[in-house]
């Protein structure tokens, strides 16, 4: 399995003969609001281009994921992202209450219920629920999902979405077990409330859940998300969690096989 990290939470995973689009933000630099005015610098978002070699990786593309898009989350899925998706007629999966959402455009969707184990090509994908906030900014948020995906011949792989640490993620990473898991680490907030992702000490609780490696994406690439990835890496190696986390670079490639190994 080969994971393409482009910007933000967007990743291609590849398997065999699926490529798989997650949470899609394509669009040039500056063609979003600022998310945030007064708690961090306004700046028009996203604030990195796309990386060298993208047009490349969203060739031939199988499908796409999206954890949650309604209610202003457009750095998961914007404008440029549904002219591709619709002009390739991309299968895009998404929560139940997101396909009207997505599909009133022309997009071909395939909704999935929350928390239920479903066929997903020749494996299975199980929605994990999301909180994407503290306290009563999660209900301004709105709903999501993360994704739990079983693929033959493949690592088992956790997509945490937008998220702080509850008892529902805390129960994929004890239960199902995932061999690679995915966490929003940006620990994001508006200027209004309480965070809106996982502090800083809940992710280094979720590397030491987690029963094998953990990427760490939603990193500096929209301006309400302060955490910067040598902060990140510099406090895992103070945990004792750098053994187990992956920070990827805008365009970088992570290779992994059924084992766990990392290549």
């Amino acid at each position: 399995m080969k994971l393409h990290f482009l910007r933000n939470a967007t990743f291609i995973i590849q398997h065999e003969q699926h490529r798989i689009l997650v949470d899609p933000m394509l669009g040039k630099v500056g063609t979003l609001p600022s998310y945030s005015f007064i708690r961090h610098k306004s700046r028009r978002n996203p604030m990195v281009p796309l990386p060298d070699g993208t047009q490349q990786h969203l060739e031939g593309l199988t499908a796409a994921l999206v954890t949650h898009c309604q209610l202003g989350h457009s750095d998961h899925l914007d404008g440029a992202a549904k002219k591709l998706l619709l002009a390739q007629k991309i299968p895009t999966y998404c929560r139940l209450d997101d396909e009207e959402f997505i599909g009133k455009r022309g997009i071909p969707t395939v909704p999935l219920k929350d928390e239920l184990r479903q066929p997903f090509f020749d494996g299975h994908i199980t929605p994990i629920p999301t909180v994407h906030g503290y306290g009563w900014i999660a209900r301004f948020m709105g709903p999501g999902v993360g994704y739990f995906l079983e693929l033959p011949n493949a690592p088992t792989l956790y997509v945490s979405g937008d998220t702080i640490l509850t008892k529902d993620v805390r129960h994929c990473l004890k239960t199902l077990k995932p061999d690679i898991a995915i966490v929003a680490a940006g620990n994001a907030s508006l200027d209004i409330g309480k965070d809106i992702l996982m502090s800083l000490d809940e992710i280094m609780e979720f590397i030491r859940l987690a029963p094998g490696q953990v990427i760490a994406n939603h990193l500096e690439a929209i301006n309400h998300c302060p955490v910067k990835r040598t902060q990140l890496r510099e406090l895992a190696e103070k945990s004792g969690g750098s053994d187990k986390l992956l920070i990827p670079a805008d365009g970088e490639t992570l290779t992994f096989n059924k084992q766990r190994e990392y290549a």
